[in-house]
């Protein structure tokens, strides 16, 4: 819509262009002249959408910079300072990052915000209970929200997302939009609901409590529950048809995302009825995202070195998978599990070279750099309140 938009009013322009090149008849002779007054309104010149206009003046290489979420552990501010310098667009805070209380953990977000006029996307996997970055994070969650109504869960994401505003992440990974097969799956006890329609409800609430206050993220589109096994070792698989998936675990995700979450995070889950390919390198997910759903905001990958670790050889090398990624349609690909200081540098070289070589499309690479790049023009404009 952003573009559609652009282009309707650069096709106007270019009509009136077209219109003021053409030949005038002039005045028929002997006609009496008439002075014209000018309009006392004057036609705007627009102007560039402020993260497309930013994106415009960036190179290849600070564009492919700009759609990494990156880490590297410890506290030492120094370092992460020199790692976030580069021009990253994000950094996820891992518990190898957090040493103490909440001054500890603004002094690591303070030296990763390089530029606070820009400042990077800071992530946190803060969902409660058995995923909780965050120590002193004693409100309920998963499980524990599994019977609340949804006035108790929107009070207690609220609660949260103002623990992760505290230490100066602007991200939040929390909330479950997964459908458990049941109380034995590899999710339930993080899920929010224990159905399709209880999940949703909660999710809608809990997106609802973040607002305002930190972004939201869904997570694991298009349904941990339904592919069973940890994808943190293997790639879920399930045979599950999409209308199937329509009608019943996609519900939690319609609400998160008709409710306003402004990321969806893709996991590492083969639909195999949809796409063979895992969902976070699968355009077809990301199209449905996109067209079915109406999500407008940032698709981003669990973490690829997830993916890496699965055993499947396809898959093993990160910098192929974050290419793969983006093509599919991912805005932003996240790196964690066995990254050191030099792999973000080596995906955004990967990235690059595809630019260059045709299998990454530039305005592919444009559009998933936009769209951080609103977030981020968004959280400085939150900050800045």
């Amino acid at each position: 819509m952003r573009r559609a938009g652009w282009g309707a009013v650069a096709g106007l322009l270019v009509a009136v262009v077209v219109a003021g090149c053409a030949p005038s008849a002039g005045p028929a002779p002997n006609a009496p002249t008439t002075q014209r007054t000018p309009s006392a309104t004057p036609t705007p010149t627009p102007t560039l959408d402020p993260a497309e206009a930013a994106v415009a003046q960036m190179s290849v290489e600070q564009r492919a910079r700009s759609v990494v979420m990156g880490h590297v552990p410890g506290t030492d501010t120094t370092v992460l300072r020199d790692y976030m310098s580069s021009g990253l667009g994000g950094f996820i805070l891992m518990s190898d990052n957090i040493s103490g209380g909440p001054d500890q953990v603004r002094a690591v977000t303070a030296a990763l915000t390089v530029d606070p006029q820009l400042p990077p996307l800071i992530a946190i996997d803060q969902e409660g209970g058995v995923v909780s970055r965050l120590s002193w994070d004693a409100l309920p969650a998963g499980r524990g929200l599994q019977s609340a109504d949804a006035a108790s869960v929107e009070s207690a994401f609220a609660g949260r997302a103002e623990l992760v505003a505290a230490v100066g992440a602007n991200v939040n990974f929390g909330i479950i939009a997964d459908v458990p097969l049941g109380p034995t799956s590899f999710i339930a006890s993080r899920a929010l609901g224990t159905d399709a329609d209880s999940a949703a409800t909660r999710v809608r609430a809990a997106v609802q409590g973040e607002k305002g206050i930190v972004l939201s993220t869904l997570k694991h589109f298009p349904d941990h529950g339904a592919a069973p096994g940890d994808s943190h070792h293997l790639i879920p698989t399930t045979d599950v048809p999409l209308e199937k998936w329509r009608t019943a675990d996609a519900k939690p995700f319609i609400a998160g995302i008709d409710a306003g979450a402004e990321l969806l995070m893709f996991g590492h889950l083969a639909y195999t009825a949809v796409d063979a390919a895992p969902a976070s390198l699968s355009a077809r997910w990301h199209a449905i995202a996109r067209d079915e759903l109406g999500f407008d905001g940032v698709m981003i990958t669990d973490d690829l070195g997830m993916l890496s670790s699965s055993g499947v050889a396809a898959y093993h090398d990160p910098v192929a998978n974050a290419v793969h990624a983006i093509v599919a349609g991912n805005d932003m690909v996240l790196m964690v599990a066995g990254a050191d200081a030099e792999t973000a540098p080596a995906i955004v070289k990967g990235l690059v070279a595809a630019v260059a070589d045709g299998r990454l499309p530039a305005p592919r690479l444009d559009d998933a750099a936009t769209r951080v790049m609103e977030l981020r023009m968004r959280s400085a404009t939150a900050q800045a309140r």
